[in-house]
C-alpha cells in the first residue's frame, strides 16, 4: 500500500485510517504487507505504529525526493528472539562462508536466466563459467565479475551502478529498497536481528543480514525494470515496482507470490546458517516461462 499525498494516518478498531481533504479511507491492517509512506507531509500516530509492528507490517518512509530512506520494523518478531540472537552471535565463520557461497551461486543463476530471456547467450555462458569457480565466502569475487558482465550486457558498456543520476539506477535502487525492507521484515519475524550479517559487515549498516539474504531476489527487480523500459521514475512507476512483491515465483516446488516466497526462503536460510547445512535452503527457481508470462512482471 502506498500513501503519496498529505494525510494523517491513525488506528481504529483494526483499521488503518487515512484522513485527507475531509475524506477518510479505512483499510484492515491484516490486509497490508508493506506500507510505503511516499510523502514527507504524512503524519502518523504512535498508536498506529505500535499496531503495525504488532501485526508485522513493514513500513517504508521516503525522503523529500520520494525515494525510500528508512524502514520501520518490530524489535521483537518472535517469542524466542533472545535465543535466536544468541545463536546468530555464535554463527561460525565456516557456516557464514559456506552459506554465502550458495547465495552468490544462486544469484548468478538468476542473472543467467535474465540474460537468456533477453537473448544475451554469450554473456550467460560467461556467467555459467563462473559458478564452478565460486569458493567459500566467494573469496575470488565471482559475484563482482558476474555483475560487471551482467549489467553491461543489459544496459550497455558505458553503464555503471555508481551513477546515481542514471534513471535505470534510480529505478533499480527503488526496487532493491522495497526488496530489502521485505527481507528485513522476515528476518525480524523469525526472531533474528538485521545488523549481524554473513558477508556484509558495515558498522554503519543496520541491515547487513538483509543485504546478504536479498541477493538471489535482485534479478526479479532487474527484469521488472527491463520490462518497464523505464524513462522516468514517478508515482505510477514506483507503484509498479512495489507490485513486484505480488509477482509469481516458484519455490519449494510451488508457485507463490514473491512476498510469500520470501517468507519460505528467509526461514530456510536462517535454519541453514544455524546448522551449517546449505541443503536446507529453499531458493527461488528462475523459470524463464514465468518470467515472460507473469501478469505482474
Amino acid at each position: 500500500m502506498v500513501v503519496s499525498k498529505t494525510s494523517k494516518l491513525d488506528y481504529k478498531m483494526g483499521y488503518l485510517c487515512i484522513r485527507s481533504n475531509d475524506e477518510m479511507k479505512r483499510i484492515y491492517i491484516s490486509e497490508i504487507a508493506v506500507l510505503l509512506i511516499e510523502s514527507t507531509a504524512v503524519s502518523l500516530t504512535a498508536y498506529l505504529l505500535v499496531e503495525l509492528a504488532n501485526q508485522g507490517v513493514n513500513v517504508i518512509f521516503c525522503d523529500s525526493r520520494m525515494c525510500p530512506h528508512g524502514i520501520y520494523v518490530s524489535l521483537y518478531g518472535s517469542h524466542d528472539t533472545s535465543d535466536k540472537i544468541r545463536k546468530q552471535i555464535r554463527w561460525t565463520e565456516d557456516a557464514k562462508k559456506t552459506i554465502w557461497k550458495y547465495v552468490v551461486m544462486h544469484k548468478i543463476e538468476g542473472q543467467m536466466s535474465v540474460l537468456e530471456l533477453f537473448s544475451h547467450q554469450e554473456e550467460k555462458n560467461k556467467l555459467n563459467s563462473y559458478i564452478p569457480e565460486i569458493e567459500l565466502g566467494d573469496s575470488t569475487n565471482r559475484e563482482g565479475h558476474a555483475a560487471k558482465v551482467y549489467f553491461n550486457a543489459l544496459f550497455g558498456k558505458d553503464y555503471t551502478r555508481t551513477n546515481k543520476d542514471e534513471i535505470v539506477n534510480a529505478a533499480l535502487n527503488y526496487g532493491y529498497s522495497i526488496l530489502l525492507s521485505s527481507v528485513a521484515r522476515e528476518i525480524v519475524c523469525n526472531g533474528y536481528i538485521t545488523q549481524i550479517g554473513i558477508f556484509h559487515d558495515n558498522m554503519f549498516n543496520g541491515y547487513n543480514l538483509a543485504c546478504d539474504l536479498m541477493e538471489p531476489y535482485r534479478p526479479f527487480i532487474d527484469i521488472k525494470v527491463l520490462q518497464m523500459k523505464i524513462e522516468k521514475l514517478e508515482h505510477e512507476e514506483k507503484i509498479e515496482l512495489t507490485n513486484v512483491l505480488n509477482s509469481r515465483v516458484v519455490i519449494d516446488g510451488r508457485e507463490q507470490f514473491l512476498s510469500n516466497a520470501l517468507c519460505v526462503y528467509v526461514k530456510s536460510i536462517l535454519d541453514a546458517i544455524d546448522k551449517n547445512e546449505p541443503e536446507l535452503i529453499k531458493f527461488p527457481e528462475y523459470d524463464i516461462e514465468i518470467y515472460a508470462n507473469n501478469s505482474i512482471l
